[in-house]
């Protein structure tokens, strides 16, 4: 059966290529079709390896199938689905090709068997999304899409290094657990933790992100940082630093969305922040904590999809992205704004939503393992969640201020793909089980329903939004910018530039002034008079060296005289003709 071994990248490369001899019609159908044949292909798949090839006198493997990459599968063709039916107002090809050739690599990599076919969707993977960032066409998305490349090059090179010298050292390309701590894993490691916005090569992410189009932002925030999160789970699983890496972010991305005041950008830290529950379970290791990181990927990428469709909806009917120019869009936008808190309490892991269902498996984890100071930042950090997205964007941008803003609902199509994600997030977070099922660690023996769990979680929310409400005239809406880690290359760029061009563009002058200006002056006026310039010189060099500074007195008229009739002496012309095949010779045969 063909379904059993097509790869299901295959489909979205395919679509890329077709969606150019479509017409519109035929473009907005096909864009459905390809992520729902992709889910089905993937629910087809059998455990193995396949589409075997050779390189480099290694033997890879594009397809690897088991329970961690069907899992990863099955959510990034159903976020595509979502993402591509929010975005069937686009009517250029543009974005929707790059969107499918970035979903495909996003798939090879999850199904990369090997370092080598890994690395090579990875760097498809980064190229891809730039266009997402610069179809918006807007000088920002152009500054900032620009550094996100940038930044993944950097990463990407990391990655590459790495690869290459744990080859070296192992001789074998596959792409399992590593056990050796040293130079190549660690460059690796860095590799994976750039593509998950890890601190500080974090700013990335928040920069360009929101830069991106109203769709691109959607499906941005599924792939890159998830793909990574997988990466991390199959080969760094149990590496206690990722512990420490996980925590840093889980704070760090609260601090920063509480500071900022664009709602796309809010959003785009709490990636940040939920990232790093999934980091710190692959740290944690152990088989609960490893299927909690990869539930709660599954379920983050929903309900994070379904929040940036809300601001997006915002975004796409009032052009205005910013909470202080927002405010009373419940009135005209009642659905977004359901659909958006619907997202917001999943995010926060209100029960009987997803979050509540996923989340919870890596705190209970760390619990289990002993790590009280994992425990105790991770619920710090939950309560944080609460604040920055789970409150902090619903109300300033629906309930705060009323800025007179009447946009209405955005088109059906948007509405409806909310309203498909909202439902993914209230039934896995009803009737978790299909998700455990999948999960591919073992049996999941977690109970979210727990009196215990349930009411400790209550008193945390209440607690939350009691702090929330209680200091919101500290909190109010401000022109604020916020100043992240891409501070440090955004300036530090630009000492680079001018170093580079005060010392290596002065070499340059030098060379020009010397070179260009002055030598071929001289060469001109010395070869305009070779015989007589190369005995004035020689007479010169001789009366310096004898002191007798009569002989250049005397004979220096005679050398003119000649000159000027071009009569010189035979061994001059000789001496000179030696002189040039001497040279020719040295340059040609030497």
């Amino acid at each position: 059966m063909i379904a059993s071994s097509l790869h299901p990248s295959l489909l979205f490369f395919a679509g890329a290529l077709l969606l150019w001899f479509l017409p519109l019609a035929g473009r907005r159908v096909l864009i459905l079709l390809v992520p729902a044949a992709a889910f089905f292909l993937i629910s087809q798949l059998e455990a193995g390896t396949a589409y075997n090839y050779q390189m480099f006198g290694f033997d890879l493997n594009l397809l690897r199938v088991d329970k961690l990459s069907k899992v990863f599968g099955y959510v990034f063709t159903l976020n595509a689905f979502a993402c591509f039916l929010f975005g069937q107002h686009l009517k250029e090809r543009y974005e929707h090709t790059a969107s499918l050739a970035y979903i495909g690599a996003a798939l090879g990599a999850v199904f990369a068997a090997d370092l080598i076919s890994l690395y090579m969707f990875w760097e498809v993977m980064a190229v891809t999304s730039t266009f997402l960032v610069l179809a918006r066409k807007t000088e920002r998305s152009y500054r900032a899409a620009f550094r996100y490349v940038m930044v993944h090059i950097f990463g990407g090179l990391c990655l590459l290094a790495g690869i290459l010298l744990q080859v070296n050292a192992t001789g074998s390309v596959a792409f399992d657990g590593f056990s050796l701590h040293g130079l190549p894993t660690y460059l690796i490691l860095i590799g994976f933790l750039v593509n998950a916005a890890a601190p500080p090569m974090n700013a990335w992410l928040s920069d360009a992100y929101p830069e991106a189009t109203v769709t691109g932002g959607v499906i941005m925030t599924a792939y890159t940082t998830k793909t990574a999160v997988y990466t991390l789970i199959r080969g760094f699983a149990g590496w206690e630093v990722l512990m420490v890496v996980g925590c840093v972010m889980a704070i760090y991305g609260i601090i920063w969305a509480i500071l900022e005041n664009d709602m796309r950008r809010i959003l785009a830290y709490s990636i940040m922040n939920q990232v790093g529950f999934m980091i710190c379970g692959i740290g944690i290791g152990t088989a609960m904590a490893l299927n909690g990181a990869v539930a709660h990927a599954f379920a983050h990428i929903v309900y994070k999809a379904l929040l940036w469709m809300s601001a997006g909806s915002v975004l796409y009917m009032t052009g205005k992205s910013k909470c202080t120019d927002l405010g009373g869009l419940y009135k005209t936008m009642p659905l977004t704004m359901i659909f958006g808190t619907i997202g917001a309490l999943a995010i926060s892991s209100f029960p009987f939503l997803s979050g509540y269902t996923t989340k919870p498996m890596i705190i209970e984890a760390g619990v289990h393992e002993g790590f009280f100071w994992v425990w105790l930042v991770l619920e710090i950090a939950s309560a944080g969640v609460f604040l920055h997205a789970g409150i902090k964007f619903p109300y300033f941008v629906f309930f705060a201020k009323d800025k007179g803003l009447r946009p209405g609902e955005p088109p059906k199509h948007m509405l409806l793909a909310m309203a498909f994600m909202s439902f993914v997030c209230i039934f896995i977070g009803v009737f978790p089980q299909p998700l455990y099922n999948i999960l591919p660690f073992g049996s999941v023996e977690f109970h979210a329903y727990t009196f215990e769990h349930t009411l400790n979680q209550f008193q945390l929310l209440m607690f939350s939004a009691l702090a929330f409400f209680m200091l919101l005239p500290l909190l109010k809406r401000t022109e604020t910018i916020s100043i992240d880690t891409d501070w440090f290359y955004r300036k530090g760029g630009k000492l680079f530039v001018s170093f580079v061009d005060q010392v290596f563009n002065g070499i340059n002058s030098w060379a020009n002034e010397i070179f260009a200006k002055r030598f071929p002056g001289q060469l001109a006026r010395f070869f305009d008079e070779p015989g007589g310039n190369l005995q004035k010189h020689a007479l010169q060099l001789i009366s310096e060296l004898s002191g007798d500074e009569s002989l250049l007195t005397d004979r220096k008229a005679s050398v003119e005289r000649r000159s000027r009739f071009g009569a010189y002496p035979v061994g001059g012309g000789v001496l000179l003709a030696v002189l040039a095949v001497a040279a020719l010779s040295f340059f040609c045969f030497h």
